[in-house]
């Protein structure tokens, strides 16, 4: 097997995806240690765009199970790269969170099942994060709720009853 890594190049954010699906089927067919495969991923998500596709895979795709299996060599690096994975953890479970939401009302089951995987998968993660980090984030978009919204632009803000939700799946870190 060949040593696959990015080296010094900067993967669009679908190249991030291809690249995070390719090494996660690696790693469940064994092909990878956790520790090979911790590495790997810490030099993906060394940018914005790779952080962002690493994410976008592993929380939505349901055939991969990294994020429900979090070997603790993953999570080490995780934890060693801080702010950023906490930052986009959070708002993964939010944005998810207030999707369920959006996805029930329009009678979309399995929309909402997706939504429902990505958001416990995210309070999963956050539980194995720092704590004080993860604490000290938390507590900043929770203050910000009111103003967060919907769409890319914002100008559709979360509901009372998307909020509501939301705050219900953040208290499930703390269990």
């Amino acid at each position: 097997m060949t040593k696959k890594t990015i080296g010094d190049l900067e993967p669009s954010f679908i190249q991030s995806i291809n690249i995070t699906k390719s090494w996660c089927k690696e790693w469940e067919e064994g092909l990878l240690s956790d520790e090979v495969f911790s590495d790997r991923v810490i030099e993906l998500i060394k940018t914005k765009i790779g952080l962002r596709g690493f994410f976008a895979y592993t929380l939505s795709d349901f055939n991969c199970t990294l994020l429900d299996k979090l070997p603790y060599s993953f999570v080490f690096k995780l934890r060693e790269k801080g702010e950023s994975v906490v930052e986009i953890t959070i708002k993964n479970l939010i944005m998810s969170s207030a999707q369920v939401i959006n996805h029930q009302r329009d009678k979309n089951n399995d929309y909402a099942e997706a939504s429902k995987n990505i958001s416990f998968r995210c309070i999963n993660l956050l539980r194995d994060l720092d704590t004080k980090l993860v604490s000290s984030h938390m507590n900043k978009f929770i203050e910000n709720l009111d103003n967060m919204g919907n769409s890319l632009n914002e100008k559709i803000l979360y509901d009372d009853e998307q909020k509501e939700y939301i705050k219900e799946q953040i208290k499930k870190i703390a269990y």
